[in-house]
């Protein structure tokens, strides 16, 4: 219960801080998309401050919960951010949801549900070696390089969109590495994690994430970047924890496919609601 609470106090401060931020960045010049004066423009922005601070205690509130829990139990509970930024984004615009919103409401809460029931993901496996670690941080790093460099080439609305894909892939993996260094934390102390790489490698993936994510949030309206960063971060964070955490998940024929039809649930539910006219920016927002 208490992981569940986490994360779900988690998904909270996080879609909070989406919402905020992006009503922030959107006023930030287009000539910072992707520059590191970005952030610094956005440091003189309260709003812009409100919406971090906000999405400092998802972070900390997803790590106790990353702690206490199987990262493959915590990662579908965090997609669930898109629900509170709908909420947010509905008192702000005063659009009711509609059939589409719950429908939205529905497949998301449905898709998580069942990946959970049907996976029930456990921790105890026996972690794989640094071979397949170091291949499962590489693979992601270079989708990430190439998801970037080929958003250069597209138009905003497009760049946004696989700007938010690679932040996706970068946090899902940072959420991985922050459970490796929770359990080494609790079992070899601060100096000895500190000699490690992996403190180093989540603070590098949340700090070019950032970047990734509030020039997607500049480029164009939420309902292009959000979505896409909702739904790449939990299905990183799952692939990390089973390919190198020793996370474990059933796999009989039955369960394997109510675990993929709750994954394909959290993917149309993320979009469902990521494109709903209460979010902000919508074309049909009033």
């Amino acid at each position: 219960m208490a992981v569940f609470l986490l994360a779900l106090g988690a998904a909270c401060c996080l879609g909070l801080g989406f919402v905020l931020q992006q009503q922030a960045a959107q006023r930030a010049p287009r000539a910072d998309l992707l520059h590191w004066r970005l952030l610094l423009d956005l440091l003189r922005m309260p709003q812009w401050l409100l919406g971090t601070a906000f999405m400092v205690g998802g972070l900390v509130l997803s790590a106790l919960a990353l702690d206490k829990g199987e990262v493959s139990l915590v990662e579908p509970l965090l997609a669930t951010n898109l629900l509170f930024a709908m909420g947010l984004s509905r008192v702000l615009t005063r659009q009711s949801l509609g059939r589409s919103g719950w429908a939205g409401v529905v497949l998301l809460g449905v898709g998580v549900t069942a990946f959970i029931v049907a996976g029930q993901p456990q921790g105890g496996g026996t972690p794989a070696g640094a071979l397949r670690h170091w291949l499962t941080v590489g693979i992601i790093s270079g989708l990430s390089l190439l998801l970037v460099s080929s958003a250069r080439r597209m138009p905003l609305l497009e760049e946004a969109t696989l700007l938010a894909l690679a932040a996706g892939l970068l946090y899902g993996l940072q959420d991985a590495l922050t459970r490796t260094v929770a359990q080494r934390l609790d079992t070899s102390g601060v100096a000895e994690v500190l000699r490690t790489w992996e403190p180093y490698a989540v603070l590098a993936a949340g700090v070019v994430g950032l970047l990734l994510v509030q020039s997607a949030f500049e480029a164009a309206p939420l309902r292009m970047s959000l979505p896409a960063l909702t739904a790449a971060q939990p299905l990183t964070g799952i692939a990390c924890a089973v390919a190198f955490l020793g996370d474990r998940l059933r796999v009989t024929p039955g369960a394997l496919a109510w675990e993929a039809a709750g994954l394909l649930c959290i993917v149309v539910g993320v979009v469902v609601l990521g494109r709903h006219p209460a979010m902000p920016g919508s074309a049909k927002q009033p």
